[in-house]
């Protein structure tokens, strides 16, 4: 049906939107193509759970996660959590099977890389991501969000909503993570942390730059129309998008303020991280603490 051409636009219809009507991801077009055409192979040993409890396992993690769009590791994960042991191939299986698999929307590449290698860190408060996004709600109309990510937890260690996204404003989720991560306020405090910021004016500007010098923090701006550059910061975004942004509907900007920070407390508590072993940032940063105090 993809290559079938569109009557009213003499167009190809093609498989994405195919798969958006149809309501499946394309891995699971590509997966049932590939096993109606390969032959069944021998079936590994059977595990504690059948497929039909297994698939109720399954639905009932997707549905009390407070989260959206999380994939199957993720889903395996916490079904590890709550002590249900299957693999990730089975997981995997059961949730294409049942379209239960989350969509994806990959990005397209805008041509040759500017840099190469990587922004994460190995260790908490080495280097957070700053950026901005927007929002609106019903009755003071556009509103500014601003945050802070940690490069190594994924931790939110701040975020601020204002009416206006101002280099003043700006600075307030740097401030909340400041006081959060080191206890304090005041002359070189974040000595040693990296600030990584796009080119924005509120960035940029002498105001924002002059405060965190202020606490020792080291400006990092990222490359010119390059946001992977800040991508910590940016994939964070995203989250907050698919889980908050776009679901709810917010009357005044203090509504909406209030619920980020009430989102900001269960993504540090509940978000698992692939990388750091499907813990949550929170633990992450608890884990490392404890052995820098340990070893102190």
């Amino acid at each position: 049906m993809s290559q079938s051409t569109s009557p009213s636009t003499g167009q190809k219809y093609g498989l994405v939107r195919v798969c958006q009507v149809w309501g499946i991801s394309r891995s699971t077009h590509y997966a049932r193509k590939a096993s109606a055409e390969s032959a069944p192979g021998r079936r590994g040993p059977v595990g504690f759970h059948s497929d039909d409890e297994l698939l109720d396992h399954i639905a009932a993690c997707i549905q009390s996660s407070p989260f959206t769009g999380e994939g199957y590791r993720k889903v395996w994960a916490r079904l590890r959590f709550d002590g249900i042991r299957t693999s990730p191939q089975r997981t995997l299986r059961l949730m294409r099977e049942n379209n239960l698999l989350a969509v994806r929307n990959p990005g397209r590449p805008h041509g040759p890389k500017a840099h190469d290698g990587t922004i994460k860190t190995e260790r908490v408060d080495e280097m957070w991501g700053t950026d901005m996004t927007t929002t609106m709600t019903a009755r003071e109309g556009n509103a500014s969000i601003f945050l802070a990510v940690d490069h190594c937890s994924l931790e939110c260690v701040g975020i601020h909503a204002a009416k206006y996204g101002t280099r003043f404003e700006a600075l307030e989720p740097v401030r909340q993570g400041v006081r959060h991560s080191f206890g304090a306020f005041g002359p070189a405090v974040a000595e040693g942390l990296t600030l990584r910021h796009d080119n924005g004016s509120q960035y940029v500007s002498s105001v924002f730059q002059e405060e965190i010098s202020f606490l020792g923090i080291q400006s990092s701006p990222s490359f010119v129309r390059e946001p992977q550059g800040n991508g910590i910061a940016e994939r964070f975004v995203r989250t907050l998008k698919e889980n908050l942004l776009w679901i709810r509907r917010f009357d005044t900007v203090e509504e909406l303020r209030l619920a980020l920070l009430e989102f900001k407390d269960t993504y540090n508590r509940e978000w698992i991280i692939g990388r750091h072993g499907y813990k949550t940032p929170s633990a992450v940063r608890a884990i490392q603490k404890e052995a820098v105090n340990v070893a102190a």
